[in-house]
């Protein structure tokens, strides 16, 4: 497999702005001719479908949700990166480019990183525009606050629940077009498949979630904005429904998926309270602001929080990162959690949990400051632990949040499928081996209403389509083979939930494959996780029917993606012989802990191309070239 990223020749500040003069377009007249199918309702697809419609191709918008704002975008709660130096503190195109590049630990493509910050700007003025409430100072400007990884002030936000009211926004936008008759949202509708004709991706095959009925689409094109894979660890702080099914089965059909073991712990999660839980309560990054991190001096302490003197407190993160302090990356914050707890120094049940504390901030500022900053995120803590945590601190750990890794994409967001294109985090493409803080959001919308409507009409121009129906035979393949697929699952019989597979799954992983990652434990899940697959397809049980809403059914196709995408994780791990970012291998750290990357050996993005069923997946390399920045040791101290 070849992988040409397509990046444009020329400056790095005017490789974009060339790149869309360069660009071929598609007349006004001709775009109704186009139907392009868009999977995903969050913020990459909604932003996408609604400007694609704007546009005026015909577009057909897939969610499995009951609507597409349940999409899992509005969990993200702190706020959303701009470059717009509101505050005066010496940010810039160029420095939100470079936070971004060194917050990855150079495992990101320099060209479409610049590109995100240079965009980022347009996508608060188009937010506000829509209507969005960011926060707002006394005169009526728009508000910022830090986020890890930065030390200026580039965060814009709506109290405690930005993504919720920038996928409102998005929302809008959505059915504006879908009034106007340009867009056609199916809920309740899951992708099983890509389809592929003559090397291009033509259509999808769906399945309705109430009825089971497995329906084709053909398209012209299709866009996969379907999210991450962080749910391949069971717990973790995504919905109960986020999957890996779309890209993996797109990964099956001829997309590579690249740097899979790239997943990110967040450091600011509701510790696990037990085996019966499902799923992880994130914290927001925002309350590292003003909430300072600590654990106990001495191993064992097991008094109350206030009742711990000062002078017998380690602020941990402000001791080994006095330049950002609590405001450390999200990798190197987690790690340091992992650490103090390893030495017997946690707090709370199990000693698997640190500190966030709010006096300081309290006395400093005011409770109604703190009220107004962070109320709703106080409110939700204490419903969930009882615990009030304007008096007491609140209890946290890392847990698995966000994934870097994803289908490798092109500067043009296309995978290595033609037609294929992905957006938002089931691409792999900007950040790297850890996300800063705040970029998620960021890159969804930039994806969405400014990258994709001009390369999705330069991929259209330049490509002559034959007429495809759904009569074709590669649709009535890939019908047989997913209907094949539910019969198999619906007839095994045995004795195990789905969830019980799942579970065990997630402990192998977050084990073996987690925060910390080690030669011997990637061995170790390698041989496990043939043996667990195994047993699902011998002795897993689901009742009722594929004709019915039956979401045993849909969970045990997730899950059997889980199951073989989990191979590929501990594989691209394994081969990574370097520590970055989220990729910790105890081989290879420093003398004082932290992560030891190997530039001559691995300053590329690891591809995998699926080789067939049991065979080894092939490895492919994008090597990544630094022109513009200088290749460093990441240091936060």
């Amino acid at each position: 497999m070849h992988l040409d990223p397509r990046v444009p020749d020329g400056p790095l500040e005017t490789k974009w702005s060339d790149h869309q003069f360069d660009m071929k377009l598609v007349n006004p007249a001709n775009r109704r001719k186009h139907r392009i199918l868009v999977v995903g309702s969050g913020l990459a697809g909604a932003s996408a479908a609604a400007t694609l419609g704007e546009q005026g191709y015909e577009v057909l918008c897939f969610t499995f949700h009951d609507s597409p704002r349940r999409a899992h975008s509005i969990a993200a709660q702190g706020g959303i990166n701009a470059a717009k130096n509101y505050q005066n503190d010496g940010d810039s195109v160029y420095r939100l480019f470079y936070d971004t590049i060194k917050g990855g630990d150079f495992r990101s493509r320099e060209a479409n990183v610049y590109r995100l910050a240079e965009i980022s700007a347009n996508i608060i003025d188009q937010c506000v525009a829509q209507g969005v409430p960011f926060a707002r100072e006394y005169g009526g400007l728009l508000d910022n606050r830090s986020f890890g990884g930065a030390q200026v002030s580039r965060t814009f936000y709506a109290r405690g629940q930005t993504g919720q009211q920038l996928l409102l926004g998005a929302y809008s936008a959505l059915e504006r077009q879908v009034r106007r008759g340009t867009v056609t949202v199916l809920p309740r509708t899951e992708m099983l498949d890509i389809v592929v004709v003559h090397g291009r991706a033509r259509g999808i095959l769906t399945r309705h979630l109430v009825t089971g009925k497995l329906e084709r689409w053909v398209g012209d094109a299709v866009v996969l904005a379907t999210g991450g894979y962080g749910n391949a660890f069971f717990l973790s702080t995504n919905a109960k429904a986020c999957n890996v099914t779309a890209t993996y089965r797109a990964y099956k059909k001829g997309a590579a998926f690249a740097n899979p073991c790239f997943t990110q712990i967040h450091p600011t999660c509701i510790p696990v309270s037990g085996e019966y839980q499902s799923k992880l309560t994130l914290m927001s990054e925002s309350l590292r602001n003003d909430g300072r991190v600590w654990v106990p001096l001495q191993a064992g302490d097991a008094r109350q929080a206030q009742d711990i003197p000062e002078s017998e407190r380690d602020y941990y993160l402000e001791r080994k990162y006095p330049s950002f302090g609590n405001l450390a990356p999200r990798d190197i914050s987690s790690r340091s959690a992992k650490e103090v707890c390893d030495e017997g120094r946690g707090v709370g049940p199990g000693g698997l949990g640190v500190f966030l504390d709010f006096a300081d901030a309290i006395r400093r500022l005011g409770v109604d400051t703190i009220k107004d900053r962070y109320g709703n995120l106080f409110e939700m803590y204490e419903r969930i632990t009882g615990e009030d945590p304007y008096v007491v601190p609140m209890r946290i750990y890392p847990a698995v949040h966000y994934t870097m890794g994803g289908l490798w994409v092109d500067y043009n967001l296309m995978s290595s499928l033609p037609g294929l294109h992905v957006l938002g985090e089931a691409n792999f493409s900007d950040h790297g081996a850890n996300r800063l803080g705040a970029s998620a959001l960021m890159q969804g919308l930039a994806d969405g209403y400014f990258v994709i409507p001009h390369t999705l009409g330069d991929y259209l121009a330049s490509t002559k389509l034959e007429t495809v129906d759904t009569d074709h035979p590669a649709f009535t393949t890939t019908e047989t083979e997913a209907r094949n697929q539910i019969e198999r699952l619906l007839a095994i019989g045995g004795s195990r939930t789905v969830d019980s597979f799942h579970r065990e799954l997630g402990k192998i992983l977050w084990e073996h494959c987690g925060m910390a990652r080690s030669e011997a434990g990637l061995k170790r899940a390698l041989e496990l996780l043939p043996e667990l697959r195994q047993e699902f397809w011998s002795d897993l049980r689901i009742l009722g029917s594929g004709d019915e809403l039956n979401q045993a059914l849909e969970k045990a196709g997730r899950v059997a993606d889980f199951l073989e995408f989990g191979e590929l994780m501990c594989r691209d791990a394994l081969h990574r012989e370097e520590s970055c970012g989220g990729h910790f291998r105890v081989e290879h750290q420093t003398t004082e802990g932290e992560a030891k990357r190997n530039d001559e050996r691995f300053a590329y993005v690891a591809a995998w191309q699926y080789a067939g069923e049991d065979k080894e997946p092939i490895l492919n390399r994008e090597p990544l070239t630094f022109d513009n920045v200088q290749l460093a040791t990441r240091s936060y101290k």
